[in-house]
């Protein structure tokens, strides 16, 4: 069983320097896990839901390629600025939240720089989920 993710979850980035944490906004009538809102697949949206994770280190980053091309190819990181498109995957296939698929503590979420973001802490141990 994997564990329901919810407001205040710690979040890592492959090429993030630091941790982020997660902010969930209901969509309908809000649904807690123990405490803090209940997390769905969709809560993916860069600067509303997922912050920023210090520094961006892939070079799939414009900005990042930008900086390392002008210190002579010597890897030059730059401020992240998520940027993610899709949902969570997979989510939960069974628990519904206001009509989306829970997020879980095993689900990803795709950055277009080519970071995979994951879940370090659900910001609950209770509750669980398939």
């Amino acid at each position: 069983m994997a564990i329901q993710v919810c407001m205040g979850a710690t979040l890592q980035c492959t090429f993030g320097v630091a941790p982020s944490s997660l902010i969930v906004i209901p969509k309908g009538p809000p649904v807690t896990a123990t405490g803090p809102l209940a997390a769905t697949i969709m809560d993916h949206v860069p600067m509303a839901n997922i912050m920023p994770f210090g520094m961006c280190s892939s070079l799939a980053n414009p900005t990042v390629a930008t900086a390392t091309t002008a210190a002579l190819g010597v890897l030059t990181p730059m401020p992240c600025v998520p940027a993610t498109t899709t949902p969570w995957a997979p989510g939960s296939p069974t628990v519904l939240i206001n009509n989306s698929p829970a997020l879980n503590n095993t689900s990803k979420c795709m950055c277009m720089w080519a970071g995979i973001i994951s879940v370090l802490n659900p910001g609950q141990a209770v509750v669980q989920i398939p």
